[in-house]
């Protein structure tokens, strides 16, 4: 007896570490809940209007006169199309080029204009709520050197005129006070002159102010303009801001605004549901599999039976696949082969294994056995992307299957009410697990012999609002995505048949990722004994599964090392 309760002892004793050692690392962890949902108060403020040009409330009683030529070159929150005339002069249109006027509204009957109006506005809202990053925020660093100047926020447009919000001089009392501005990509003016103020250097890269009063140099800072002289589409001039002793530098941004990329999303339902057929686009690509690629197609219709999909087909023998809102493009079978060869010996890496490779272009009529090599997994994906025309896009692989579960107005929901650009969903295999392969991604920094690439298994946050959702930066084979911001990363077209987080990696800030586990689309079950299988799913196995030696390993460890400039990586 006391044998036995010595080895149950003994038992707990060794048993109890590895236990709490499994609750460690098993149980799930207290993750904190962020919200990514667009409010309205987040919309940026409007470019400065004309109540800077008027007496501030401090400065009212110093008078100041305006410079017309200059404060006309100044932004404003309207613009105008009109076409300025040519005055008096002889032969206007011999002497300079002839100027038109487009009015782009006439795209439009009268009676749409005004629900196409509102629908544009609400949705770039929506856009300048999800794009706008505190980075772009104007701050103001308070005098304490004594200088005040803007730290951040200040951006002009290529060989264009602003004001300089925020100057100030904050010094103790003397004789003379004396600020001076230096720039190298543009020039300074005023615009106004203040009375008791002397400036030098209106028009140049420097500009001197000085006074005798303190609030009249202050006011003479206040019509300070910037005016970029050297076109640059995206890039930022270095002011430097001084005075006896101290010394600041700001900068100021120079760039085109970027060009918003609407999508009209549609009339909504009678419930005031989303218009999917409008806003949602299903692509895929498909290689030798039609029989599941039907399936696919069928139990879309069952749920979706108006959303447009896109097919990309790289098969050597392509079959057509027909019906109502389909588009199926055909790529050329043997392309990524001679893909690969040239991309291989860019990158220095010899060989491709097998030997005797041809160099396959459109048309070329290649035996399965000969060109092993031909499948354009991420060409493909290119391909149908890029047909897209909706807002979003879905993307599903060809054997995935629709079932009830498969919300897609969930994913349309979370996209629509956050700054996420994408979201995955669940893929649930024929075993009854469901798959969501969220990952964490980082890169460390390293030395001249490249980064290092991190993969982990989890998440970040959750998704506060949505329950079941959380964001993480890699997602299963099946998401939803803004189409601008996946067209943005682009697929590697290099990338065959052994590729998806590499999407990911190369979207690394630039795509803001989530995952929803309750939305999942099922997988055709794989499970077929040998003598069962036809021959179409005999010769997908030989391109679709790499051997040892396999030369898509190898070029996709090149691009890690070269394109991305990894040395390694980590992965659980």
């Amino acid at each position: 007896m006391r044998l036995v309760q010595k080895s149950l002892c003994l038992l707990l004793v060794v048993t109890a570490p590895l236990a709490l050692l499994y609750l460690h690392v098993w149980s799930p962890k207290p993750y904190s809940a962020v919200d990514l949902r667009n409010r309205p108060d987040r919309v940026p403020e409007q470019l400065l209007g004309e109540p800077l040009l008027g007496p501030s409330n401090k400065f009212a009683h110093i008078p100041f006169r305006l410079k017309e030529e200059i404060v006309e070159l100044l932004p404003r929150n309207s613009c105008s199309c009109e076409v300025a005339s040519g005055g008096k002069l002889p032969f206007p249109k011999q002497l300079f080029s002839q100027l038109f006027s487009l009015e782009f509204a006439t795209a439009f009957g009268p009676a749409e204009l005004a629900q196409i109006h509102s629908s544009r506005e609400l949705e770039y809202q929506s856009y300048r709520q999800r794009t706008q990053s505190p980075a772009e925020q104007l701050l103001i660093v308070r005098a304490n050197s004594p200088l005040e100047y803007p730290a951040q926020g200040v951006e002009v447009r290529p060989l264009r005129t602003i004001l300089i919000p925020g100057l100030s001089l904050q010094a103790a009392s003397r004789k003379l006070y004396k600020v001076t501005l230096i720039a190298t990509l543009g020039t300074f003016d005023v615009a106004a002159i203040v009375e008791g103020v002397k400036a030098q250097g209106e028009g140049e890269t420097r500009l001197s102010l000085s006074a005798i009063q303190l609030d009249n140099l202050n006011r003479q800072l206040q019509f300070v303009t910037y005016t970029n002289t050297l076109f640059h589409p995206n890039t930022a001039d270095t002011v430097q801001f001084a005075t006896d002793g101290h010394q600041a530098s700001f900068t100021i941004r120079i760039r085109h605004a970027p060009t918003p990329k609407l999508y009209n999303p549609g009339t909504p339902g009678d419930g005031g549901d989303y218009n999917i057929s409008a806003l949602v686009t299903i692509a895929t690509k498909t290689f030798l599999r039609y029989d599941k690629l039907r399936a696919l197609i069928a139990s879309i219709r069952r749920f979706y039976p108006t959303v447009t999909i896109i097919i990309a087909d790289d098969s050597q023998h392509p079959e057509p696949v027909g019906g109502p809102h389909i588009e199926q493009y055909f790529m050329p079978f043997g392309k990524v082969r001679s893909l690969w060869r040239h991309r291989r010996r860019d990158l220095g890496v010899q060989g491709l294994g097998g030997g005797g490779a041809q160099v396959a272009g459109p048309g070329t009529d290649m035996s399965p056995t000969s060109s092993p090599d031909t499948q354009g997994w991420f060409a493909g994906r290119n391909l149908a992307i890029s047909q897209v025309t909706t807002k979003y896009v879905l993307w599903v692989d060809d054997d995935f299957i629709f079932t009830p579960r498969t919300r897609v107005e969930k994913l349309v929901d979370v996209l629509e009410k956050t700054s996420l650009d994408l979201v995955g969903g669940g893929v649930r295999e024929i075993t009854g697990v469901t798959t969501t392969y969220r990952q964490k991604i980082s890169v460390q920094m390293g030395g001249e012999e490249g980064d290092c690439l991190q993969t982990r298994q989890g998440y970040h946050h959750l998704l506060e609002g949505f329950p079941g959702c959380v964001v993480t930066d890699g997602v299963v084979n099946f998401f939803l995505a803004r189409t601008a911001k996946v067209l943005e990363v682009g697929f590697d077209p290099r990338l065959s048949r052994v590729a998806h987080l590499e999407f990911f990696i190369d979207g690394l800030g630039v795509l803001h990722v989530g995952s929803c586990a309750d939305v999942v689309v099922d997988h055709a079950s794989k499970l077929k004994l040998p003598w069962q299988k036809s021959e179409s799913e005999k010769q997908y196995a030989k391109f679709r599964y790499p051997t040892s030696g396999d030369s898509s390993v190898s070029v996709k460890h090149g691009l890690f090392y070269f394109k991305n400039r990894f040395k390694c990586m980590t992965s659980n």
